[in-house]
C-alpha cells in the first residue's frame, strides 16, 4: 500500500503552505511605494489635511526625503545581495527546516521593527529602525524564497515542476497585486501604523505556513525513507564545492541575470516613462499600465508551468523568451505603440522565462548543494539588476520626479535593455549548446519521457565522489612517493 508521502495529494499539499511561505512577505515588500506620498508626505498639515488625493495640497506623512525614501529598497536590495550566498549554504548544510523558520522569523521580526519606526515619526529614531526592519526583512525575504525553491524541488523534480514553480510564482505575485490593489484603501481608512502592522500580520501567516510546511517536510522524508541520506550529504556540503558547480550552471545564471536586467529596471522607471512619452496619462494609469507585467505573470503562471512540464524544450524557451522580448524595448523607443501592449507582451515572456529559467536550476545540481546554487543565482541576479539600475539612473539624468525627460534619454535607457536582452540571447544560446553536448537534459520532458535512474540517484550519492576519489588517488601516490623515498 503507497504511503501518503507516495502520493500526489500529499506534495500538492506540501506545495500549498510553500507558497504561503512568501504570500505576506511580498504583499509586505511594497507597501512603501504603493504608500511613497505618506512615507515622503508633510511631518504635520494644516487643518488637518492628509490627503492628496482630494484635491489638498498637503500630505501628512513621515517626512521622509527622497533619498530616505529610497533608502529602503536600496537597503533591501543589496543585503539580498550578500545574504542569500550564505543563506543557502546555510539551507544546504543545516536542511530546509531550520532554513524556514530562521527565514520567516527574520521577515515577521524585521516588518515589526519598521512598523514599529512608524511611530517615531518625527524623531531621530525613525529612519534607523525602519532601516533596521528593512534589513532584516531583507535577509528573511530573499532567502525565503532559496528555501521554498528548495523545498519545491525536491517534491517536484521529475514531475510537475514547472508548474509548482509557477504556482509559488503566482502565489508571491498575488501578494503584490492585492497590495497594489488594497493598502491605499485600508490606510485611508486606519491610518499608516495599523496598515504597517496588518503588513505583519501577514508575515506571521507566513511564519505558521512555515511551521506548517516543515511538518509536512519532515514526516514525507522519512515515509520516503530519505530523510537520512539527505542529512548525510548536508554535512558534506562545504564552501569549496561553489567551484565545482558545473559551467553549465553559470550560463544559466548569466542568462537570468541579464534577462531579469531587462525586466526589473524597466518595470522601476515605466511609470514615468509611460506618462514622459505619452499624452493623457495620469500617475494612477501609468502606474496600472506598469503593473501588467506582474498581472500577465500572475495569471499566466501557472499555465505556463503546466506547458513547460509537458513539452520540456526549457533551453528552448530561455532562448525564444529573450527573442521574443527584443521587438517589446524596439517598439518603446522608436514607435508610440499603446504601452499597454508592450507591457503586457513582456509580461508573457517574462512569465515564460520564470517558468523555464529558475526551475532549470535543479535539473544541472545535486539536491545537496541546491540552496547555495540558488543563493548564487540570485545573488548575482540582485547584483546585475543593482547595477543596472545604476546606469539607468544616470542615462535618464536627474532626480526630480517632476521634471520632463528628454525622449533621447529614454531611448538611450530602451538601447541598454536591448543590449541585456541580446546579451540573454548569446548566454541561453550557448547554454543549449553545451546541454546538448551533456545529455539535453534541460530540453528533456519530465512529463512523457522518464528521468534516467542515473540522475535520480544522483540527488542522494555523495557530491563530490569523483573530486574525493581522485583526492584520494593523489594522496595515495604521495605516500607511495614517500614511502619509496
Amino acid at each position: 500500500m503507497a504511503k501518503p508521502a507516495e502520493r500526489g495529494y500529499y506534495r500538492f499539499m506540501v506545495l500549498f503552505f510553500n507558497c504561503m511561505l512568501t504570500f505576506g512577505s511580498y504583499f509586505c515588500f511594497d507597501i512603501p511605494s504603493v504608500l511613497q506620498e505618506q512615507f515622503q508626505g508633510n511631518l504635520t498639515c494644516p487643518n488637518s489635511t492628509v490627503s492628496s488625493s482630494n484635491g489638498s495640497e498637503c500630505v501628512e506623512g513621515l517626512g521622509m526625503s527622497p533619498q530616505e525614501y529610497n533608502l529602503l529598497y536600496a537597503i533591501y536590495a543589496w543585503t539580498n545581495a550578500v545574504v542569500v550566498v550564505m543563506a543557502g549554504f546555510l539551507i544546504d548544510k543545516l536542511g530546509n527546516r531550520f532554513g524556514v523558520f530562521l527565514f520567516s522569523f527574520l521577515t515577521v521580526l524585521g516588518s515589526a521593527i519598521f512598523a514599529l519606526g512608524s511611530h517615531f515619526r518625527g524623531t531621530e529614531y525613525l529612519l534607523p529602525l525602519m532601516l533596521t526592519g528593512r534589513l532584516l526583512f531583507g535577509s528573511g525575504n530573499g532567502s525565503l524564497t532559496i528555501v521554498q525553491n528548495r523545498i519545491t524541488a525536491f517534491w517536484f523534480k521529475g514531475k510537475e515542476l514547472a508548474l509548482a514553480f509557477g504556482l509559488t510564482l503566482a502565489f508571491s505575485r498575488l501578494g503584490s497585486v492585492l497590495n497594489f490593489f488594497l493598502t491605499q484603501r485600508f490606510e485611508s481608512h486606519y491610518g499608516m501604523q495599523w496598515t504597517l502592522w496588518g503588513g505583519t500580520l501577514l508575515c506571521v501567516l507566513g511564519f505558521l505556513s512555515a511551521v506548517t510546511v516543515s511538518v509536512l517536510d519532515k514526516v514525507g522524508m522519512k515515509q520516503l525513507g530519505l530523510d537520512g541520506a539527505i542529512q548525510e550529504e548536508s554535512r558534506k556540503v562545504r564552501v569549496q564545492d561553489i567551484r565545482l558547480l558545473s559551467f553549465r550552471y553559470w550560463l544559466l545564471v548569466l542568462t537570468i541575470m541579464f534577462f531579469y536586467n531587462g525586466i526589473f529596471p524597466f518595470i522601476a522607471d515605466a511609470s514615468k516613462f509611460i506618462q514622459d512619452k505619452y499624452s493623457g496619462y495620469s500617475q494612477k494609469e501609468a502606474a496600472y499600465i506598469a503593473g501588467a507585467v506582474y498581472d500577465s505573470s500572475l495569471v499566466l503562471s501557472a499555465v505556463v508551468g503546466i506547458l513547460i512540464d509537458y513539452v520540456g524544450l526549457r533551453g528552448v524557451f530561455a532562448v525564444l523568451c529573450a527573442v521574443l522580448t527584443l521587438p517589446v524595448f524596439g517598439l518603446l523607443a522608436f514607435t508610440f505603440v499603446p504601452p499597454l501592449v508592450c507591457t503586457i507582451w513582456l509580461g508573457i515572456t517574462y512569465s515564460f522565462a520564470a517558468a523555464s529559467m529558475w526551475p532549470s536550476i535543479p535539473l544541472v545540481v545535486p539536491q545537496a548543494t541546491l540552496g547555495t546554487a540558488m543563493g548564487l543565482a540570485t545573488s548575482v541576479q540582485m547584483i546585475g539588476i543593482g547595477i543596472s539600475n545604476l546606469i539607468v539612473g544616470q542615462i535618464l539624468g536627474t532626480k526630480n520626479s517632476d521634471v520632463k525627460i528628454p525622449l533621447w534619454r529614454w531611448q538611450r535607457m530602451m538601447i541598454f535593455m536591448l543590449a541585456n536582452t541580446i546579451s540573454c540571447i548569446i548566454t541561453s544560446s550557448l547554454l543549449n549548446i553545451v546541454d546538448h553536448r551533456q545529455g539535453g537534459t534541460l530540453n528533456r520532458t519530465t512529463k512523457r519521457s522518464p528521468v534516467p535512474a542515473a540522475e535520480v540517484q544522483a540527488d542522494t550519492e555523495p557530491l563530490v565522489n569523483e573530486e574525493e576519489d581522485e583526492r584520494d588517488r593523489i594522496n595515495t601516490s604521495s605516500s607511495s612517493s614517500i614511502n619509496t623515498s
